[in-house]
């Protein structure tokens, strides 16, 4: 009975007849989600298939081709009318060979967009290019009323694998969400995921939050994910998902965020530029299932670095960009002090595992070369669902209030009598004392030696400056350990840094 009931509810929704432009046509077919449940379970029964790709002359196209071809504003999704949202499309070619299906559901019915390309503007450059039933659409953007009435701004994208970007009122896109992260870092290579199919749920006048389901396949599995959004001064996103696998999954990355770090004052000797640093994230913070805050720097190694922080049911963790002047990073077109923060906040226990961060290196900041996720220890088998949820957050301290002295910037450069000079700035906190004398100091390197550390205030900052002098001696690795204590608890995140030579 549930096959058949599956197999009518498949046929329905192929029956669907495809909506031209901006998808305002037909009556569409019930939605059902346990029947995309139960599609993704199906998807899972048989082995995977590619889907074709767009005409080469449309992946040939240069970024700077690609990037004049335009949705047109009259084409919206919503456009004139009393819903709080409105969706336009982006094109495929470029980095983007594979259409994705997007279904707009309304009053309970679903309809399919149907590709249209006079929804697009394109610039004099790019050259008439060949048509195929293998075009379509490769993401979308919502657009709300974010600070004005009546203006919409766009706040949310999904578009490439499993990747999505959001940002906050006042800040430009940087840091990416990943719906699932596999093999990452393998020496067999990485598995990337891509979200097939997408039904964008019509809110109601006056909706505050509003719904996305995205269908997941791989050669591993398959999965149904929930997206409920709710834009505001941080935009926040209830994640729902279960995975259907069709093979064992050893390596599984959850909550799983990609950004970018090129340098900053760690490493800037290495990186001649007329700017100070330069970079999406400057740090991974994970407040552990033990209530320690942990704080560590990015780097941007000479070799592929991959750390794994053992937790067990981690209370959240986030790549943050922390630098949030202009002067920090002086650029006036990327604007890098306006890139989001983004912090995971688990929806139930996660057990046993590891918050996983990669670090890749990089000559260009073009790149995303820091991969963060949570790796359950768990092996996930096939032949049964695996249901997990998460909340995340973007924004400029998506992490809420901070407990400790945050680490706000971490220095380094070389001595001259000698050694490596850390310079470690802790913000102003009301848990410190007034005379850091009566701080204790604890620093600690896993090889090599670590000279006397001194504490002093920062007059710029309003906190405390701890530095010390790290000699290798040898060490062509060594895991560095800080933290500021009182009365034998601690009153600052704990500062952890991989040296490399």
């Amino acid at each position: 009975m549930l096959r058949r009931a599956f197999v009518s509810g498949l046929a329905a929704l192929a029956a669907v007849p495809a909506v031209p432009g901006a998808a305002r046509a037909g009556a569409g077919a019930p939605f059902d989600p346990d029947a995309l449940r139960r599609m993704a379970q199906e998807r899972a029964s048989r082995p995977f298939t590619l889907r074709p790709t767009v005409p080469q002359a449309w992946l040939d196209l240069k970024y700077e081709q690609y990037s004049t071809i335009r949705y047109k504003p009259e084409q919206q999704v919503w456009r004139d009318t009393d819903t709080p949202l409105r969706m336009e499309f982006f094109p495929n070619g470029l980095y983007y060979p594979f259409a994705v299906g997007i279904h707009v559901v309304e009053n309970g019915r679903t309809r399919r967009v149907a590709y249209d390309p006079a929804v697009f503007a394109r610039g004099d450059t790019v050259p008439d290019l060949p048509q195929g039933d293998a075009l379509g659409y490769s993401g979308f953007r919502l657009l709300t009323e974010l600070e004005t009435a009546d203006i919409f701004q766009e706040f949310f994208v999904m578009q490439g694998a499993s990747y999505f970007r959001a940002h906050a009122p006042g800040q430009v896109y940087g840091i990416s969400g990943r719906g699932l992260a596999l093999k990452t870092a393998e020496p067999e290579g990485e598995e990337f995921p891509e979200f097939t199919d997408f039904w964008v749920l019509r809110p109601e006048p006056g909706a505050e939050v509003f719904r996305v389901y995205a269908l997941l396949d791989s050669p591993s599995t398959t999965g149904l994910y929930r997206f409920d959004i709710r834009p505001g001064p941080l935009i926040g996103m209830e994640v729902s998902a279960e995975l259907f696998p069709r093979k064992a999954m050893t390596h599984v990355g959850l909550g799983a965020l990609t950004s970018m770090f090129f340098f900053d004052e760690t490493n800037r000797d290495q990186h001649p530029d007329f700017r100070p640093a330069v970079h999406d994230s400057d740090g991974l913070l994970i407040f552990n299932g033990a209530g320690e805050r942990l704080w560590r720097p990015l780097a941007n190694p000479k070799t592929l670095q991959v750390s794994a922080f053992l937790d067990e049911n981690p209370k959240g963790f986030g790549l943050m960009q922390r630098e949030r002047q202009f002067d920090d990073f002086a650029d006036l077109v990327a604007r890098y002090e306006l890139r989001p923060s983004l912090w995971v906040t688990p929806g139930e226990d996660w057990g046993r595992g590891a918050v996983t961060l990669v670090e890749i290196p990089t000559d260009r900041e073009i790149y995303d070369n820091i991969v963060a996720y949570w790796r359950p220890a768990e092996l996930i088998e096939p032949g049964a669902s695996y249901a997990f949820s998460y909340r995340l957050d973007w924004g400029a301290m998506p992490e809420g209030a901070r407990a400790v002295a945050p680490v706000i910037n971490t220095r380094m450069g070389p001595r001259h009598e000698g050694g490596i000079v850390v310079a470690i700035d802790f913000g102003p906190h009301a848990v410190l004392p007034d005379d850091p004398a009566e701080l204790g100091r604890m620093v600690r390197a896993t090889r090599g030696r670590v000279g006397d550390p001194s504490l002093n205030r920062n007059p710029e900052t309003g906190g405390l400056r701890l530095d010390f002098t790290f000699f290798p001696e040898g060490a062509t690795l060594s895991e560095m350990r800080a933290q500021l204590t009182l009365d034998g608890r601690g009153v600052s995140e704990v500062w952890l840094y991989r040296w490399t030579a």
